[in-house]
């Protein structure tokens, strides 16, 4: 069966990359390699140049140079302590090294100043349920529901959070409120039809495969789903 942690992993994760998207566009690794080379000169002319070290750091990011990119951040941060990228994405830099105490610090730093952001409370829930700190991860999952009742995300994460924990009938809740905010989502049907497959309701798991194809999603997307239904 399918590992609903890995999603929230990987959800938290693709959140933080896609904040760089727009940027990283079409580059490949040498392209980044090289900018990191021309970077390093210019800020060894520039040491106090802000904007500089957060392009090494985003480019350090993109070559999973993690520990360069929380280095850059931390100096952004001495010059500027409520820099919100430089928080941001320092929190995602230590939680991909698995320093969580350090990542919950920077993320928390970064709520004080902009409470109402998706992804930084999401990154939180994450980084919490790595400490062990399950209950606190669910009132910061129930928290980013409440303020975004219109994320597909949101819903999602506690979703995938409530999987994990065995509670079943409340994941069901959250992945039908997914999925009625994105139907035609196959990995939302397939993480719904886990749940119900767990609980040995075939027959309403292959009732939903059938709505999800009716809502447009492939249903070559779903056959191996489709299989455990059998």
């Amino acid at each position: 069966m399918r590992n609903n942690l890995v999603n929230l992993v990987r959800l938290v994760s693709l959140v933080a990359l896609a904040l760089l998207a727009d940027s990283a566009s079409g580059q490949t690794s040498k392209q980044w390699r090289d900018s990191v080379s021309v970077l390093i000169e210019q800020i060894n002319l520039n040491p106090n140049n802000l904007e500089l070290r957060l392009k090494k750091a985003e480019a350090n990011i993109n070559l999973q140079q993690y520990e360069y990119a929380r280095d850059e951040y931390s100096a952004v941060l001495k010059k500027d302590e409520k820099n919100l990228a430089a928080l941001y994405f320092r929190a995602f830099c230590q939680t991909q090294l698995r320093q969580y105490s350090f990542a919950r610090a920077d993320y928390e730093a970064f709520l004080a100043i902009q409470p109402e952001h998706l992804e930084a409370r999401l990154g939180l829930a994450h980084v919490l349920q790595l400490l062990g700190r399950k209950t606190d991860a669910a009132d910061e999952l129930n928290r980013a529901v409440q303020m975004f009742p219109d994320s597909t995300d949101a819903y999602a994460a506690r979703a995938a959070f409530e999987t994990q924990q065995e509670q079943y009938d409340a994941a069901l809740y959250d992945w039908d409120e997914a999925l009625r905010l994105a139907p035609k989502n196959a990995e939302l049907t397939a993480s719904k039809v886990d749940v119900l497959l767990r609980l040995g309701r075939k027959k309403e798991a292959r009732e939903a495969l059938d709505q999800a194809v009716k809502q447009g999603t492939p249903r070559a997307a779903l056959r191996e789903w489709y299989d455990k239904c059998k």
